[in-house]
């Protein structure tokens, strides 16, 4: 059978087609760009539009969907938010000129790590693409990642599998490029990330990797970045420069210089705890309000926003640099004056970094350079604000010193930029009126003719009529001529310079060298000023796109001032402090508050709290009924940290912060059936994590543990949990560990550094009330049964409930009180842990219940199934009424 022949059109389609076989191809033809066959089908599917057919009439009629090259943008955003890779097909030849088929090419494909356009990107937010490798013989990987929009290049090296996942999700990438044979973790495909999974060779060739990192780098050897004991980071930065190279059809010569990421620098946050602390999404994976990022964010320009989200990712593990930043911060929130004028300075700033990127890359608009001039504009007064502030006598910390030091006012491209450009400039060049009068000579004769070429052919009307005294001599246009002077022949005779071009009954008509140049003028005027235009922008582009570091630093110098007066705004709106940043492991927090749970409540409502870990207590156990705050105090403690580590005020009256390296939480989880995993192997995994990567200068938060399994069992649990944390070398890891088993709180005292912490609760005519106060010891019992008839429980079910609990509690079922502590104070402890301090000794416990003075003193070991009968039926008799 012979195959179908296409035509010559969808032909070329095809063969471009089996070269982007994973893209949709946008196909251009004339003013609108096709989509043919499934990618049509796609197309109308995801984006709404209506699917037709190029050949309606024929036995397999071909599917065809397309939208206008115009408009071809949005319809762009929408598939590449989608998750889909896009690949341009263009015409690379006027249509005009071309001889037969119009010759196209796919000029970029566009995926979701790549994009640098506006309308794709989240303007506070990086837009990652990550490459990872991992190699299992040498037990070690590298993570590199590139933000295309702007430009950054950074990686990382891992000596653990799992340490180079977590830093992956936590960069919350649109794309992953990784091995075919590396197996990619559940958390990461359940991301929003797009994997392509290539073969080793020759995405992560070692070979070919170098030569691709020196040539984007401008460098001669790796040693020069660092980079030549680090094979795994270099081949995951090869497959990065590769799959630029192919996508982009462009040099990489736009990338910045290439950073490592050093994880000892900064206290990490796993994404475990970044969701369980809300950082950035709230726990049903929205963002916005209830994050904590939300609260904190006042920047005013997309760069501060960007290092904002990078900071609270990365706080600092040093605290020099935690100074060097705070002394900024602190000396805006200090400031009034300077804070509002150099905040009304930055309003007027627009994306410096990703417009840089796209004038550079030529994928730029007329009104990116208006954004330009108009961020431009703005440096002055920036500078000023700190200036000024330096003048008066005001000692500015070393930060903005620095930022001064090294200030580019950018004053000549500024000027050029306000000389060019009209005030509104048009959305596409080819619409034309972009540029001032005055601003090219050549190109105000053309907007001259174009504009007022009317008024031209007057003035050479009247200027003939003078000249030769023909007051009745007319001026006249038809397709044939073109423009021509008409005399009747009662008018008298022409001027000598009149050519005559056509005789009619009683008229003639005339053309002269004047205005057959001007009309030549006229007619080539329209074409003449776009191309003109075209090609002032082209130059206006090329001196921008020259100048592209000196706006990289600029746009860095601003993103980090509108960072540092965003946390001093933060600081202001909320009451915050400047909290003590320590090397040892002390945390000391006076009337410590919840930034967003406060945010969202009423003004003054919410309840403070001191928290203190320190040598004589290394581990908190806090109890207290469900709603009373325990989980509020465990989360506000683990923010107040971060955020004092990365340079902020913190949301206290006081607040001493021993440095953390990295922060724990383990809090209430939920079944991951994706994974075929329950609640109770959920909270066992992070808690398996916690105990195998704390160490001595972590601080971990326990929100319950083993709940999800028996009794026993979770208590158990807990408790080996507690030992293992407070042997740990150095007096144990700082913990908070909220929990429902009363049995924990007799550790106090037995197990070193443990203290008892509960929520205050008042019972009042019947009812409870949350006083929302962390106290020291344990809560006297669960309120259970009053928080359930506070939710709504039906009165006949808590009463029920209460008859039962009266129940048990006379016939001794439930673990309370004094038997609590008798089978705390008998259960042996870990072998090896200390002896308790002198300063934990607690009083004499309350005589022992009967019952267990006899079960105590029994020998199992020698009693017979009979005797053991026996003896409960006595017991039963005796204590059974009690």
């Amino acid at each position: 059978m012979n195959p179908v022949k296409l035509p010559p059109a969808l032909d070329q389609y095809v063969r471009l087609k089996q070269e982007y076989p994973d893209a949709l191809l946008f196909y251009r033809m004339g003013d609108f760009y096709e989509l043919f066959f499934e990618d049509a089908r796609a197309a109308s599917r995801e984006l709404g539009i209506t699917l037709t057919s190029r050949n309606p009439g024929a036995e397999n009629p071909v599917p065809m969907a397309g939208v206008p090259h115009h408009a071809v943008s949005g319809y762009l955003a929408q598939l590449l938010e989608k998750g889909f890779k896009i690949a341009i097909c263009d015409q690379i030849e006027d249509p005009k000129l071309a001889k037969g088929l119009v010759k196209r090419a796919v000029t970029r494909v566009l995926t979701p790590g790549t994009v640098s356009e506006d309308e794709s990107l989240e303007s506070k937010a990086h837009n990652y693409l990550c490459a990872v490798f991992w190699d299992a013989g040498a037990n070690a990987g590298g993570l590199a990642f590139i933000d295309y929009s702007t430009g950054e290049f950074s990686g990382l090296c891992a000596k653990r599998e799992r340490d180079l996942w977590q830093w992956l999700i936590k960069l919350s990438p649109r794309e992953i490029i990784a091995p075919q044979a590396l197996e990619i973790p559940g958390p990461v495909k359940e991301t929003r990330a797009l994997i392509n999974a290539y073969p080793a060779s020759p995405y992560f060739d070692r070979a070919q990797a170098v030569d691709k990192i020196l040539a984007a780098q401008g460098v001669a050897q790796l040693s020069t970045l660092d980079l030549d004991d680090k094979p795994e980071l270099v081949r995951a930065m090869g497959a990065l420069l590769l799959y630029l190279v192919q996508t982009q059809k462009h040099p990489l010569s736009h990338l910045g210089q290439f950073t490592q990421v050093t994880p000892g620098d900064h206290l990490l946050i796993d994404e475990v705890t970044e969701r369980n602390l809300e950082l950035f999404r709230r726990l049903d994976g929205r963002k916005g309000p209830g994050t904590l990022i939300h609260v904190l964010d006042q920047t005013l320009t997309p760069m501060g926003g960007r290092l904002l989200e990078t900071r609270l990712r990365q706080p600092w593990l040093d605290a020099g640099k935690i100074a060097y930043d705070q002394d900024a911060v602190a000396f805006f929130a200090q400031n009034d004056g300077v804070l509002l004028d150099l905040r009304r300075a930055l309003d007027r700033v627009y994306d410096l970094e990703r417009l840089s990127t796209r004038i550079y890359l030529n994928r730029t608009a007329p009104r990116d350079f208006a954004a330009l001039r108009e961020s431009l504009a703005a440096l002055p007064g920036a500078h000023a604000a700190l200036a000024d502030a330096a003048g008066s006598g005001d000692k500015l910390p070393a930060a903005l010193d620095d930022l001064l030091a090294a200030w580019d006012g950018l004053d000549d491209l500024r000027a050029t930029l306000a000389a060019a450009l009209v005030d509104s400039p048009p959305v596409l060049v080819s619409e034309g009126g972009l540029f001032r009068p005055g601003y090219d000579r050549e190109l105000d004769e053309l907007l001259e003719l174009s504009e007022h070429g009317e008024a031209k052919l007057k003035e050479l009307l009247e200027e003939e009529q003078r000249a030769g005294g023909l007051p009745k001599l007319k001026l006249g246009y038809n397709r044939v001529f073109g423009y021509y002077f008409e005399l009747s022949r009662a008018a008298g005779q022409p001027p000598a310079h009149f050519v005559r071009k056509q005789t009619l009954a009683g008229v003639e008509r005339y053309v002269t060298q004047a205005l057959s140049t001007l009309e030549e003028k006229l007619l080539s005027a329209s074409d003449s000023r776009k191309s003109m235009e075209y090609k002032l922008f082209c130059e206006l582009r090329e001196l921008v796109a020259a100048a592209r570091a000196r706006l990289m630093a600029m746009g860095r110098a601003l993103g980090l001032l509108d960072y540092y007066q965003s946390l001093a705004a933060a600081a202001r709106k909320w009451d915050w402090v400047r909290p003590a940043v320590t090397r040892d492991l002390d945390i000391v927090i006076k009337a410590g508050r919840h930034p967003v749970v406060e945010a969202q409540a009423a003004p003054g409502s919410f309840i403070p709290n001191d928290v203190t870990i320190d040598a004589a207590g290394r581990i908190a156990i806090i109890t207290g009924p469900n709603m009373a705050g325990k989980s509020t105090a465990l989360r506000q403690t683990a923010i107040i940290v971060i955020l004092a580590q990365m340079g902020s005020f913190v949301p206290a009256r006081e607040a001493t912060i021993g440095l953390a390296g990295r922060v724990f939480t383990r809090v209430g989880a939920s079944d991951n059936l994706a994974q075929g995993q329950s609640t109770f192997m959920v909270e066992m995994t992070e808690t398996a994590r916690i105990l195998r990567q704390a160490g001595r200068d972590s601080l971990v938060i326990l929100d319950e543990i083993g709940r999800g399994t028996s009794t026993f069992d979770g208590l158990s649990l807990a408790w080996a949990v507690v030992e293992d944390l407070a042997a740990r070398p150095g007096g144990g890891v700082r913990t908070l560990f909220a929990t429902h088993y009363f049995e924990l709180t007799g550790l106090e005292g037995r197990l070193p550094g443990v203290r008892n912490l509960n929520i205050a609760v008042k019972e009042y005519k019947g009812d409870i009330v949350f006083l929302r106060r962390l106290v020291p010891g344990p809560a006297d019992r669960s309120y259970g049964i009053e928080v359930a008839r506070l939710a709504g429980v039906p009165r006949p079910v808590v009463a029920r409930a209460r008859e039962i609990l009266a129940g048990l509690e006379k016939k001794g079922k439930q673990l309370r009180g004094e038997t609590i502590r008798a089978i705390t104070e008998n259960q042996p402890l870990l072998p090896g842990l200390p002896a308790p301090r002198e300063t934990c000794a607690q009083p004499d416990p309350p005589d022992e219940h009967p019952l267990v003075k006899k079960f105590t003193a029994l020998d199992i070991d020698r009693l017979t199934p009979l005797e053991a009968l026996n003896l409960l039926h006595e017991w039963k008799n005796a204590f059974g009424g009690e």
